[in-house]
């Protein structure tokens, strides 16, 4: 997603020697391999080390940017992958067109190790977790610099306050524009009805004449910088902003917000499935999953792995890790089809050009 770095010319280029020679037709080399598809600098480089040395399984690695550019790849067949990290929608996506094996959680006993708060979250896009286990999640919410807000923040109400007219960064997202306005009118962020997107596309365009800018990356700077007084951030984002400016704060608004979260898939060509599975286990172990999350900084969804972290403001950061409550009314994006996409992405530019 929009949340990941983008992978090193180094990785790439390792990737793709390495892949060059795990076609199908060579099971003798294969036999004891998993190859993996992950998001750039999305997992500490000593893990895959490890787990070769633990499991004797050489790991076979490729990394992409976006799930859109993973999609159409895992898709055709083309590389018979073991195991991917796709984000929610996705992965609901993949389900619904029985692109995916069901997992053998005899051979993912670590499992148990997961906080129970974000495997009942993951069952929004993956009913009774029977495809995918959550790696990384965060949430979407409103920084605020403390010095230029004159009262603590709770609502989304406030993008619409005249005071922070030309002060206010919006989030150059569809899906996360029209989130933060469907939520503003208690509706669901995953809302297919019409006038509902009607109502939440008008409200955006009254919104519009107070946005300073419409942004993604570029609002952690503004808001490290003073350029601005509210900016709508990835959790994760916001964690490090306030590492830089002290003046900055966080919240999820009451009316709740997006919780994503990116999960381990074994997709159904994959050649090595109980490789795959050990591989997920591994990654589950909380010395693991910890190492992952201070190489990463999203959040870890391993319950066990947060008890091991030493820093006590990060282990009960709310940030990093919110309570049930603060989660009660997030959603995690679901895939609508194309056909209701198309109607989020003409309203998206009715707002643009107006």
């Amino acid at each position: 997603m929009k949340k990941k770095l983008i992978a090193s010319l180094l990785l790439a280029s390792m990737c793709g020697a390495l892949l060059a020679g795990c076609g199908k037709g060579n099971d003798s080399a294969s036999k004891e391999q998993v190859i993996v598809y992950n998001w750039g600098e999305y997992i500490d480089p000593d893990v895959l080390d490890q787990f070769e040395e633990e499991t004797g399984i050489e790991v076979v690695y490729e990394e992409f940017e976006t799930n859109e550019i993973m999609y159409p790849k895992v898709s055709s067949g083309a590389i018979a992958y073991d195991v991917i990290c796709p984000s929610d929608y996705m992965i609901q996506r993949m389900i619904d067109e029985d692109m995916l094996y069901e997992l053998n959680y005899d051979n993912i006993p670590n499992i148990s190790n997961m906080d129970e708060t974000y495997l009942k979250q993951a069952e929004e896009f993956d009913p009774g977790n029977r495809y995918s286990v959550p790696y990384c999640w965060g949430t979407v919410g409103i920084l605020y610099n403390k010095t230029m807000v004159k009262e603590p923040i709770d609502s989304w109400d406030v993008l619409w306050d005249e005071t922070y007219a030309d002060n206010i960064l919006m989030q150059d997202s569809v899906r996360d524009a029209f989130a933060v306005a469907l939520k503003k009118l208690g509706y669901s962020l995953n809302s297919t009805d019409e006038g509902e997107l009607e109502e939440a596309k008008n409200l955006l365009i009254e919104q519009k004449p107070l946005v300073q800018a419409y942004v993604i990356d570029q609002v952690r700077d503004k808001m490290i910088g003073n350029e601005a007084a509210i900016g709508v951030i990835y959790s994760g984002e916001a964690i490090y902003t306030q590492r830089e400016n002290e003046n900055l704060e966080y919240v999820i608004p009451k009316e709740g917000s997006n919780v994503w979260i990116d999960g381990w898939v074994i997709p159904k060509n994959a050649e090595h499935k109980e490789n795959a599975e050990a591989f997920i286990n591994f990654l589950c172990k909380p010395e693991i999953a910890l190492k992952n999350f201070e190489y990463i900084t999203y959040s870890t969804p391993n319950k066990a792995a947060r008890e091991l972290i030493e820093d006590e403001d990060i282990r009960n950061s709310t940030i990093a890790f919110p309570t049930a409550e603060m989660l009660e009314n997030c959603e995690t994006f679901q895939y609508l089809g194309d056909e209701v996409d198309a109607i989020y992405n003409e309203k998206w530019k009715e707002i643009k050009s107006h």
